[in-house]
């Protein structure tokens, strides 16, 4: 047995003796040592994105040791530091031998229950993974950053395919978890102008120490005025946008200049307007962005090359046993807070 933070119903969780994972013959047994509170977990929590039907364990950003190997697992021992994919992904399939493993068919994401798969995650004393979804820690890398790992690979997965140019000017719209790690990224890949849009003053506070050159209230009167004086009268060379709504794709197809690429990360809205005209007459180049596909190495790299802040982000870390509190904490939008990692051994 090991206690797991069970989310039992919508909007009720309960930290509970649940039985320990078996593992296959090509898993892992990974004894959590960090887990992060990801915002579609929070989203999820309620019923509303109808992903996270319970009961279920949660919890897709995680790090830990392995405490026991299956019997096909080949180059992994027990004690190693590890982290993983958020995603499942069939190593058989055309989309990820074609190098598109975040498409994959069937592929199933750790914490999530909808209609087609559920799969327990992380918010528990083990999860059990399969091998190839495993990444080693650096040394320098702590336990709590490497929690950090997967949504830094989902920023920095839009970069490879927004491939933005050195000196680029960039509109990043929406300054939460991910629109951060955008805005480092950006400034890692030597691009000028980087300019953060959010409704929350204390997020640009942030966007701003970490890089962005420019801050706005999203709706501060003469917007794209401002960001056109920025950007020598054209429009942004790129836009990232990392919220999901009508309103702000719409801002950040706006403010990039033609022959631009905007880059969808976000997704809370299954349906949005779209401004056609605007994006065929000005010849915008519009792309989705999902998941991670193959970026966990190289930000493992940035973390620990200290390029990637990810400590500023961390609000807290407290015992999983207090798991609840703290989703209510974030679901309530609690100021102040962005990410919460919950650590299954401290009591």
């Amino acid at each position: 047995m090991m206690k797991a933070l069970v989310l039992e119903r919508y909007n009720r969780f309960e930290f509970k003796e649940v039985e320990k994972p078996e593992i296959e013959p090509d898993e892992v047994l990974v004894k959590v040592e960090a887990v992060g509170i990801c915002g579609s977990d929070v989203h999820g929590m309620d019923g509303s994105t109808g992903r996270r039907q319970p009961p279920l364990i949660m919890g897709h950003e995680a790090s830990g040791e392995i405490t026991a190997i299956g019997s096909a697992v080949r180059n992994w021992n027990l004690g190693d530091r590890v982290t993983f994919d958020s995603t499942i992904y069939r190593l058989d399939d055309w989309y990820t031998r074609h190098g598109w493993y975040n498409l994959s068919d069937k592929r199933v994401v750790l914490g999530v229950s909808c209609d087609d798969y559920r799969r327990h995650g992380a918010f528990a004393e083990y999860v059990a993974v399969p091998q190839h979804i495993l990444y080693r820690l650096p040394e320098k890398v702590s336990f709590t950053q490497a929690a950090m790992v997967e949504p830094v690979a989902v920023a920095l997965h839009a970069l490879s395919l927004g491939k933005p140019q050195v000196n680029d000017s960039v509109v990043v719209v929406g300054a939460g978890m991910i629109g951060l790690f955008v805005i480092q990224l950006l400034k890692v890949a030597g691009c000028g102008q980087i300019i953060a849009v959010d409704l929350d003053e204390d997020k640009l506070v942030l966007a701003a120490k970490l890089g962005a050159t420019h801050c706005f209230i999203s709706q501060v009167p003469g917007l794209n005025q401002e960001i056109l004086e920025l950007t020598n009268g054209r429009g942004a060379d790129q836009a990232y946008e990392a919220v999901g709504i009508s309103e702000t794709v719409q801002l950040a197809i706006a403010n990039v200049r033609k022959g631009g690429t905007v880059t969808l990360l976000g997704n809370l809205s299954p349906q949005i307007e779209f401004p056609l005209q605007s994006v065929v007459t000005r010849q915008i180049k519009v792309q989705g962005s999902c998941a991670i596909c193959g970026e966990y190495p190289a930000v493992l790299d940035l973390i620990a090359a200290g390029k990637i802040d990810v400590d500023t982000l961390v609000s807290a870390e407290a015992a999983l046993s207090e798991g609840a509190d703290w989703f209510n904490r974030l679901y309530s939008k609690e100021k102040g807070l962005v990410k919460i990692i919950l650590k299954p051994s401290q009591k």
